[in-house]
């Protein structure tokens, strides 16, 4: 199983938010997740957008998972995100 970084959307329309999740590379969107790392609100102010726990994003990437391309800008921004 490969596992990837992502976002799952929730909200309404024009007033979306999303869940930083892993889940399996193959699943769709909203499918089920393994694990949940935070959360990301493009909406809101800029301090409060992006809320996750970077020690286990840390852990997933490092454990072989691969994160998506708006994820990796998120994870770039916080300093989580190392090549």
């Amino acid at each position: 199983m490969s596992a990837r970084i992502r976002l799952k959307k929730f909200g309404t329309k024009k007033r979306p938010f999303y869940r930083i999740i892993v889940m399996d590379k193959r699943g769709p969107r909203d499918g089920r997740t393994i694990d949940e790392l935070g959360v990301y609100h493009p909406i809101e102010k800029e301090e409060n957008q992006i809320a996750f726990d970077a020690e286990k994003a840390r852990m997933w990437l490092k454990n072989g998972a691969t994160a998506s391309d708006v994820v990796r800008k998120i994870l770039n921004k916080k300093g989580v995100y190392v090549k």
